[in-house]
């Protein structure tokens, strides 16, 4: 079993990953800062579920503290590591835009220069499918160009792609980019739409309907994620590969560096009103509908084309909005309850 490094193994998609990591018999070492841009118990709650086992070590540091991530490294030699640490979200990256080039630029080639110096067999890393900003084509595709981003948001995820594709090129680092397309389910983000709005349905308080609910997004469920980035972790990229069958990439360019960036998302992009009308229909109680207009930084729909994904590992979602849905209001009266 390997070694791996799991970066914001707190976080919503970090937890799931690391526990997954865990069940197949893997050491795991995770990071997080615990920081307070959402609720820090949910986020230590997350850690209890997995602090117990005895393949886990949990290291509460930032991935900008260099000293602090270098002892990380010389501790363990890590074979993999998946970096998903980010400061996250549209809206919030336009109060904050300093924190977000630290964390997601500043902090993500720390990363790098760590995997580069202890020679890190395969470094997975987490982007957005909000690079595709303007992009007017659906679905959205890895072979389109990404140059409108309509987010600080999106342009440090775009700027992590570019930096990862110099360190694969330069030192042989192999390096694989996932661009994640709204994911959700059990122990989600607060921030996130499927959160809010079965929060207000449950407490009768109006929610913020965006566009009127004209906005689609390609909702994906979390455990279809983790078998996507799993399967993406053993697969490897190398420069032979590269070089005689070309990488998936934004532009037709061949390159002959390690580096794969891929969509992982569901394929199936919901409404947003059809989404307030499932989670209603599953609560048995109605939404009160706020409308608002268009967000800066939104866009109106997100599709993901994953066929590349599914032609390198077999990715195949398979998890319904309604199934999904289900999950993760039965995690919530759960949690909430026990919390109370």
């Amino acid at each position: 079993m390997s070694q791996i490094l799991v970066t914001g193994a707190a976080g919503f998609i970090g937890f799931h990953v690391t526990s997954k990591l865990l069940s197949l018999g893997h050491q795991v070492t995770g990071v997080d800062n615990l920081n307070s841009h959402y609720d820090v118990q949910l986020k230590q709650a997350r850690i209890n579920q997995i602090q117990h086992d005895s393949s886990f070590q949990f290291i509460e540091t930032d991935i900008t503290d260099t000293d602090s991530m270098l002892r990380v490294f010389d501790q363990a030699a890590f074979e993999k590591v998946v970096h998903l640490a980010a400061e996250v979200g549209v809206r919030n990256s336009l109060l904050k835009p300093l924190e977000y080039v630290q964390s997601n630029v500043l902090g993500f080639v720390n990363i790098l220069e760590l995997c580069r110096i202890h020679q890190v067999a395969h470094l997975v890393y987490a982007s957005s499918s909000s690079v595709y900003g303007a992009n007017r084509k659906t679905p959205y595709s890895t072979h389109d160009r990404v140059d409108h981003p309509v987010s600080l948001y999106a342009a440090t995820k775009r700027a992590d792609e570019l930096i990862a594709h110099s360190y694969s090129h330069l030192y042989d680092l192999p390096t694989t980019g996932l661009r994640f397309f709204t994911v959700y389910g059990p122990w989600g983000r607060p921030d996130m739409a499927v959160f809010l709005f079965t929060k207000a349905i449950l407490e009768g308080t109006p929610i913020k309907v965006f566009n009127h609910g004209n906005l689609k997004r390609d909702f994906t469920y979390v455990d279809d994620i983790v078998n996507g980035v799993l399967s993406v972790l053993d697969d490897i990229p190398s420069r032979d590969e590269a070089a005689s069958t070309g990488t998936p990439a934004e532009t037709d360019e061949q390159t002959e560096a390690p580096y794969r960036l891929y969509n992982i998302g569901n394929h199936q992009p919901v409404g947003l009103s059809q989404l307030i009308d499932v989670i209603e229909q599953r609560i048995g109680k109605p939404a009160i509908r706020d409308n608002y207009p268009m967000q800066p930084g939104d866009v109106l729909e997100t599709y993901a084309d994953i066929s590349e994904l599914q032609q390198a590992v077999g990715f195949s979602p398979s998890t319904s909005i309604e199934e999904g849905i289900d999950r993760f209001v039965e995690w919530y009266l759960s949690y909430y309850s026990s919390t109370q």
